[in-house]
């Protein structure tokens, strides 16, 4: 049952997604593999859609991809261009935030078990950016 409502709630997702593409969409191209809503991406262009003011839908090419919960974080200053910051540990990355272009908010994704668990074993972390 469970199943059966995600796969609706991502249709949706994708419904509206459709809709409100043109001034919500970032591409980036990720030159490494990284972790995202427990979920691995293999390397590639990958692009953002901001779905509603919580989810956030990344995907590449092929179609593989997720829909993450977001918050909005706040900049001072306006992004130039869009960016997508990782969290790194070792070589391990993980999709922190997605600014777009030409704007002074972007989206915090949430932090996934995955990356809580990486965190207990390596706690030193840097931050990777794609712009």
């Amino acid at each position: 049952m469970k199943k059966q409502i995600w796969k609706v709630v991502t249709f949706l997702a994708a419904l509206m997604a459709a809709s409100s593409a043109a001034a919500q969409t970032n591409q980036g191209d990720i030159p490494f593999a990284f972790s995202v809503a427990n979920q691995t991406l293999p390397p590639g262009r990958y692009t953002t859609i901001q779905i509603t003011s919580t989810l956030l839908r990344i995907f590449n090419s092929h179609n593989q991809g997720v829909v993450v919960l977001t918050t909005g974080v706040d900049s001072k200053e306006s992004e130039g261009t869009g960016k997508m910051v990782f969290h790194r540990y070792g070589d391990d990355y993980f999709l922190s935030e997605v600014w777009a272009p030409a704007g002074q908010t972007g989206r915090k994704v949430v932090q996934s078990r995955a990356e809580d668990e990486v965190t207990r074993k390596r706690p030193a972390m840097e931050i990777a950016t794609i712009r």
